[in-house]
């Protein structure tokens, strides 16, 4: 019997064989490193995914700051032990061969005591949203965002984007992105002025994202503020000062960082804290 990984992985490689990757390229570079593709990915991708998000349900933490956000996270470490097609997703050589094609640029996974490498976020309440904002990179190098849509069951919660090149951003006109299942959003974190509206009553959204960088190193100090925004508006103290099970491994030749994460002290006396927020782009 075919492994679902295995066959993932193919249809991936299918995808992308398939794709007018020349095309996306010149758009992606006209838009500042931006680019909305519509159904990208192929039901044989996705619908393993939606089948992963009820596996989930109970990781869900619920975060606010106040003025700026509110939603629901789930982090790569509850991904990397409970969703093996996700987890698969973020891993795959096909997908990362195209997005180094895409962004010019030597693409590594996050390392694995990063949160945020592969996360979902969940829109589920009235009000939900998140406020404009950059992925600011904390990393030495540059930080790409992947996002695939999973959940739209809403009129209303949409990313929205100052999308261009040549003008100062806020000159720039807001554009509306649905987030359909298979729709895929590729851009540079440092690039893209965006946030997402606020859900309406009776409204659903969910989106996995993939974090990609150009270098896992971080700096102590930028590792610490890093780790404190997570705590405070994504994950919760509890999230971060956690030992992360042995890694699975998909792409033998990616490379990582140690399966070991560095319990900061501060985050040790926060885990008993609960989890108010702080603002990370994301």
């Amino acid at each position: 019997m075919r492994s679902p990984v295995v066959d993932l992985e193919e249809e991936l490689a299918e995808t992308v064989k398939r794709s007018d990757r020349q095309n996306l390229r010149r758009t992606y570079w006209s838009q500042n490193e931006f680019i909305h593709l519509e159904h990208f990915l192929p039901s044989m991708v996705f619908e393993p995914l939606l089948a992963e998000l009820d596996l989930l349900q109970s990781d869900i933490h619920r975060n606010y700051v106040p003025g700026h956000k509110q939603g629901g996270s789930v982090s790569y470490y509850s991904i990397r032990e409970k969703a093996p097609a996700m987890l698969a997703l973020y891993q795959s050589l096909a997908l990362r061969t195209f997005l180094d094609q895409l962004t010019d640029a030597e693409l590594k996974r996050c390392p694995e005591d990063d949160p945020h490498a592969c996360a979902l976020y969940y829109y589920t309440k009235p009000g939900d949203r998140i406020g404009y904002h950059y992925d600011t990179s904390y990393y030495k190098g540059a930080r790409y965002t992947v996002l695939i849509g999973l959940v739209e069951h809403s009129e209303r919660c949409r990313l929205v984007a100052r999308v261009g090149t040549g003008e100062p951003v806020e000159n720039l006109p807001e554009t509306s992105f649905r987030m359909d299942a298979g729709t895929m959003v590729v851009f540079n974190g440092d690039k893209l002025w965006h946030a997402v509206t606020p859900l309406g009553e009776g409204e659903r959204r969910v989106i996995l994202t993939l974090q990609y960088v150009t270098d896992q190193q971080m700096g102590p100090v930028k590792k610490l503020f890093s780790n404190m925004k997570d705590a405070f508006a994504y994950f919760g103290p509890a999230a971060l000062i956690r030992t992360p099970k042995a890694k699975q491994t998909i792409d033998a030749n990616a490379t990582s960082s140690s399966d070991v994460m560095t319990e900061h002290p501060t985050l040790s006396f926060l885990a008993g804290a609960g989890g108010a927020s702080l603002n990370r782009n994301s």
